[in-house]
């Protein structure tokens, strides 16, 4: 092997197991946060929708911290030798993890003085400072503090009756200094302050009352420095620091030990608040002994220490896009469009039953799959509903559907992955409700995520039984379904509806993997399929035929199979990535994927879809999927990738692509050492998602 001075240079007969062709996860998760933030500095996206992407940036580092650099710190404590597939060790991931990430905060709020502030200012939405206070706002804030705030604040003084208090995940807090002595002729020199959750962070002044402007608000913070000496009578508070500190919040259960999912997971529920720190936030102006204080309390490293600018709970300042109604500021509101046979025929069962129908939303209404539902729960010809469920609003109206079905003694068996992270507590409620109303509730499989979208309808049609599936590759959730892309499929085909059936029974009860028909499926048949049809296309381009392969998926992480497009490459096949996140494939090395092209689109929706295509030979196979391509999603989960088999049902995928591919502004491509440039339109500009919502614009 050629050694190489730079991951860019021509790698002359590679070992496809060189850390040199592989990009760490964590920091192609942190370029994509980047790519997020760059929405907020794009003057072509309206203002408020801006501010919106800075504290998705915000929000999404949180769950990086709490998910991901949690498990490389624990990594780092079990196993310090084990390296990524980059070559890194996690002390060494941790470092660099650092530096990228100071780098993004630092940016942020960058990006929130210099552009949101004083643009949004321009439009009279005014973060009033409080050195910037009129008289009445002083004394409006002072009322609101009275009447509002200090009789549920609870300062905790702290000497040896009163330890230091048990912070909460992301919570708001604040570290007071003070001097003098109080009733008791106590003084430690140092209080924390716990702002209740509860709390609103942003405060709307009343124009009537302060005689300022329509949208000027203050923050929860600012009210709380104002006042914060009025809560230690007789003393002198020196200084008053906000900080926040972020937590472990991933859930452990081992699946070997447990009696019970149910019970365990609300276990662990209720230490998810509490558990090992990996970040704390604090005001750049705190002093350097007082930092350091927190950190050792917390036990982090100086690369977990961010000093920031501006307020510690920065994606809480997405409350401000709710309070302000400035239409002009946001996008123009779309209204999703329904299929055509689905309109014209109001019998759902009539239209499926004379064809396939695909689902593109939020382009194309999810209310078709709710109806879908509705009509099973209310057709006396209907015998069974069986569903899944891995996130689903509380509200749902699929779920008041499905109560209906039971409660009219039709058998309804309902999935319910409870480990759906963050959704969790949200799953055990929805459990309860649907127990108490005799549906069917299962947890899938010990040791294996339910992930897979499916809801089968078991219909008596005359003297047989007819199945009518809808599958999916996002989750039954009618408001996530407003701005996830995903595709749904509704199908009567009978192999489909076989396959679809057998999958629940392994779900539900015991027994061997059966074959299926038309199904991939995690973790039997999906990885080992798609192993086979890369290896397909590179026989072909071997053949001189034409290869060719589209992906589009949210994460690219899985080793055999980016090795397997590697080899793809080599052999000639076109390979084309729509990856919206991580992906540790790294395109254009000579040698090895220069035939590969990466692409991230970020827009005004998120990108959801999974889409795996191959040419085979020119008679193309299109799969549609629940699962990413990732380990946990070929081998730790119960995944359905489905075949877009209908000849123009396939060939609208095709153009979807294709238009994906034709993007020329919200398109990033990655370079060849995994970072990501920007398209420059050189002639019209062309942007995938405002092409696919003029194509299916209700008219």
């Amino acid at each position: 092997m050629t050694e190489t001075k730079d991951n860019s240079d021509v790698i002359e007969e590679v070992s496809l197991d060189n850390p040199a062709l592989y990009y760490n996860r964590e920091l192609s998760l942190l370029e994509f946060n980047d790519r997020v933030l760059a929405q907020a500095k794009d003057e072509n996206i309206p203002l408020l929708e801006r501010l919106n992407y800075l504290c998705i940036s915000c929000s999404n580092l949180d769950e990086f911290y709490e998910v991901r650099v949690a498990s490389v710190i624990q990594m780092a404590e079990m196993d310090p030798h084990v390296t990524a597939c980059d070559g890194l060790n996690a002390e060494e991931q941790l470092k660099v993890i650092g530096v990228k990430a100071h780098k993004l905060v630092s940016e942020q709020y960058r990006v929130l003085h210099d552009l949101m502030i004083p643009q949004l200012a321009e439009e009279k939405i005014r973060f009033i400072r409080r050195g910037d206070w009129t008289d009445r706002q002083r004394q409006w804030v002072k009322k609101f503090f009275h009447e509002e705030l200090q009789p549920i604040l609870s300062p905790v003084g702290l000497d040896s009756a009163h330890p230091f208090p048990r912070i909460l995940n992301k919570s708001l807090n604040f570290i007071i200094s003070l001097t003098g002595k109080d009733a008791f002729g106590r003084n430690s020199g140092r209080a924390i302050l716990q702002a209740p959750r509860a709390l609103p962070r942003i405060i709307r002044l009343p124009k009537e009352e302060t005689g300022g402007g329509e949208y000027d608000f203050v923050f929860l913070s600012s009210i709380i420095h104002s006042c914060v000496d009025e809560l230690f009578n007789g003393m002198t508070v020196k200084n008053c620091h906000q900080f926040r500190v972020t937590r472990n919040s991933d859930l452990y259960v081992d699946d070997d030990a447990i009696d019970d999912l149910l019970n365990a997971v609300e276990g662990e529920l209720a230490m998810r608040n509490y558990g090992d720190e990996v970040r704390m936030e604090i005001d750049s102006k705190c002093s350097e002994e007082t930092v350091n204080f927190l950190a050792a309390r917390f036990g982090i490293t100086d690369d977990q220490v961010f000093l920031v600018n501006g307020p510690v709970n920065l994606s809480r300042v997405q409350e401000i896009v709710g309070l302000v109604d400035r239409p002009d500021l946001k996008f123009i509101p779309y209204k999703a469009s329904i299929p055509a046979q689905l309109s014209r025929n109001k019998n759902y069962f009539a239209a499926i039953k004379k064809q396939d129908i695909l689902l593109h939303h939020p382009y194309e209404s999810f209310a078709p799959v709710v109806e879908f539902v509705r009509q099973a729960a209310v057709d006396p010809d209907v015998l069974a509903i069986k569903q899944t469920l891995y996130r689903t609003s509380s509200d749902s109206p699929i779920i008041n559907a499905l109560l209906k079905a039971a409660r009219a003694g039709k058998e309804v068996t309902v999935v319910i992955e409870l480990r759906a992270r963050f959704d969790e507590k949200a799953n055990i409620t929805l459990a309860a409700k649907l127990q108490d109303a005799a549906v069917n509730v299962v947890y899938g499989v010990v040791g294996y995520k339910t992930h897979a979208k499916m809801c089968l309808v078991v219909r008596k049609e005359g003297k047989k039984f007819k199945d009518y599936v809808h599958l999916g590759t996002g989750n039954y959730h009618p408001k996530t379904a407003q701005f996830y892309t995903d595709y749904g499929l509704f199908s009567s085909n009978k192999e489909l509806g076989e396959d679809v059936r057998k999958v629940f029974v392994q779900l539900t009860s015991l027994g061997k993997v059966t074959k299926l028909n038309k199904l991939l499926q995690s973790p039997f048949t999906l990885h080992k399929g798609l192993m086979a049809k890369v290896e397909r296309e590179i026989e072909f381009a071997k053949k001189g035929k034409a290869a060719k392969i589209i992906f589009k998926v949210n994460s690219v992480v899985e080793g055999k199979l980016m090795q397997a497009l590697y080899r793809a490459s080599q052999a000639g096949v076109e390979v084309k990535l729509i990856v919206r996140g991580i992906c540790s494939l790294r395109a254009g090395i000579k040698g090895v994927s220069e035939n590969i092209e990466v692409r991230s689109i970020i827009g005004r929706f998120l990108e959801h879809t999974r889409v795996y295509v191959f040419e085979n030979g020119g008679n193309q196979e299109v799969y549609a999927a629940s699962a990413d391509m990732m380990s946990r999603n070929m081998f730790r989960r119960v995944e359905a990738a489905f075949p877009i088999e209908n000849k123009q049902l396939k060939a609208r995928v095709l153009s979807d692509l294709d238009c994906y591919l034709k993007d020329n502004s919200q398109a990033w491509i990655m370079q060849s050492d995994g970072s990501y440039v920007q398209s420059v339109p050189e002639g019209d500009v062309f942007r995938v998602q405002n092409e696919l919502m003029e194509q299916y614009v209700v008219k």
